[in-house]
């Protein structure tokens, strides 16, 4: 077997993970010795389409190692999978591991050489993908994708961007992209506020971040719900999950925030985490907020289930969340009864709220491992899903599930039935693992679920005109500096996240202030943020030229 080398794990206890990451999965995978075909052979050249479907003449077995959502079932139970099977003649072995464990699990296995076939929705960093690229862990695909990808290949070639984003400074593509080109990532911070509770309480929308206090203090000590209890929860939110936390309100200091706490202001890349402007709001969550019992206190350590659920208690007990589909989080029923919440001024006196970084395709969809004995028919079958028709229902769900066909071939949403949230129904139907969908495929393709039309509006309406204007790119890295970011960042951000939750809970004095970040100024902060400026300075001048 392969070794990956390239993380520091212990091998017994890698051993003794693996057996537990398998064990998962046993009913979904049956006899599984992990290599395509079923016995390590490679499939003969007479069986193997080149062009085409089936892709093999004979079945053959593939094995995926994938993370799932938490409400999705088993791959081999997933419509869209079972399609495809049927048009290919591939059989997917899958090792579904829930995305809760899937980095600790997925490094395990790196770790131990036991290595699958490939891994989808992979999410390899950009460092795992240059370093398991040059030790030969995973293979490039560029010459595959040329030869046995007509759909990604024609992809490519139409977006010179695309390709660009996925290939590494040597010249490689290691990870195929996966994209829904719909400018919807710019701000995931959808902030929420139950305004039938503003109204019982004769207090008005908030403007400014005080109001904004004041409503959650009410919704605490005046019961809106009228059940006599005192069940009410002010605020929620998951710290420092993508779409569930406050980093949006600390944009209300003058500083906004993000979960890499990495922002650009006129071209000048800035760490968040160390500024005044944050220690202001971290004060301010603190006195105002959690000492008064504002914030739910399971908002540092629930995951999305738990907190999903606080708003379909029986007798609504939700006040204010942060999620960017108010109906995924209270039903459709109550959905009416709570609205979107503006950046709120602050003591600046001004409204303001972060642009999300990156925003371009991923190149992590896909990997192929060096233990794949049939790589050229892996590539093919990973190419039906960069079809465009495939690629909408890989990303949202199957024709006659979740689309059916217009006149026109457009793919258009089905209506769903009372109760269901489009967010929840998705995670059941669909992967959302590869596929690339762009601003042309929205006009000729797919429609743009009702969901995602929804929130471009509120984008548009509620935070495009406070947003900030530059974000940071997504930037494929040299291989030294990500050397650099993989030694400092993952310990630094760390011990940052969860100084913030200790700051929110416990408060924030200057002693211990200057203590924090000089902790994170030895762990290497200026280091990392000159090499982020460096390349951001460098990618500046390759776009220009």
């Amino acid at each position: 077997m392969k070794k990956a080398g390239s993380i520091t794990v212990s091998l017994l206890l890698a051993a003794s993970l693996m057996l537990s990451a398998c064990s998962d999965n046993q009913s979904n995978q049956g006899s599984d010795n992990g290599k395509a075909g079923g016995n390590g052979n490679k499939v003969p050249e007479e069986s193997f389409n080149k062009e085409g479907l089936p892709i093999v003449k004979d079945k053959i077995n593939l094995t995926i190692v994938s993370p799932k959502a938490q409400l999705a079932p088993e791959y081999n139970e997933m419509e869209i999978f079972k399609r495809l099977e049927k048009d290919t003649n591939v059989h997917i072995e899958w090792n579904n591991i829930p995305d809760t464990d899937y980095a600790e699990k997925k490094n395990l296995l790196l770790a131990s050489g036991d290595l699958p076939d490939a891994f989808y929705s992979s999410q390899f960093s950009d460092y795992e993908l240059i370093t398991y690229g040059e030790d030969g862990t995973i293979i490039p695909l560029e010459e595959l994708i040329d030869q046995y990808a007509p759909n990604l290949k024609k992809l490519l070639e139409e977006r010179p961007d695309i390709k660009a984003a996925i290939t590494a400074p040597n010249g490689h593509i290691y990870g195929l992209p996966t994209w829904e080109e719909n400018e919807l990532g710019t701000n995931p911070f959808f902030h929420v506020i139950n305004t039938e509770w503003l109204d019982k309480l004769g207090l008005k929308f908030p403007d400014t971040l005080d109001e904004y206090t004041d409503a959650l203090l009410a919704f605490k000590t005046k019961d809106p719900n009228g059940n006599g209890k005192a069940d009410e929860i002010p605020l929620s939110f998951m710290h420092m999950q993508w779409c569930m936390d406050i980093a949006g309100l600390f944009g209300a200091f003058g500083l906004p925030d993000n979960l890499e706490h990495r922002i650009v202001r006129d071209g000048k890349v800035i760490f968040t985490a160390t500024q005044p402007e944050y220690k202001e709001a971290l004060k301010y969550f603190n006195e105002k907020w959690y000492k008064q019992g504002l914030i739910d206190p399971e908002s540092f350590t629930q995951d999305a289930p738990q907190y999903l659920a606080k708003g379909k208690t029986s007798d609504a007990t939700l006040g204010s969340y942060v999620w960017w589909e108010i109906e995924e989080v209270v039903g459709s029923d109550r959905a009416k009864n709570y609205a979107l919440v503006p950046p709120l001024t602050g003591p600046t006196g001004k409204k303001s709220i972060g642009r999300g970084n990156g925003g371009g395709p991923g190149r992590n969809a896909f990997v192929i491992t060096s233990e794949n004995d049939n790589p050229e028919v892996t590539m093919r079958w990973i190419d039906q899903q960069y079809e465009p028709y495939m690629a909408a229902q890989i990303h949202w769900g199957p024709i006659g599930v979740i689309y059916e066909k217009d006149a026109s071939g457009k793919l258009i949403n089905l209506p769903l039935a009372d109760g269901v949230s489009m967010g929840e129904f998705r995670q059941k139907v669909a992967p959302n693992g590869a596929g690339v969908i762009t601003k042309d495929h929205f006009k000729t393709i797919v429609d743009m679920e009702p969901r995602a039309q929804q929130r471009k509006k509120d984008l548009e309406n509620v935070y495009d005109p406070f947003m900030e204007k530059e974000n940071y790119p997504t930037i494929f890295f040299l291989p030294e500096e990500l050397d650099t970011i993989n030694q400092i960042e993952p310990e630094l951000i760390k011990y940052v996240n969860t100084q913030r939750a200790k700051f929110i809970v416990e408060g924030v004095n200057d002693t211990d202030w200057d203590s924090y970040v000089k902790t994170v100024e030895d762990m290497g902060l200026n280091k990392l943020m000159a090499l982020y400026q460096t390349a951001l300075d460098r990618y500046k001048e390759a776009q220009q030229g």
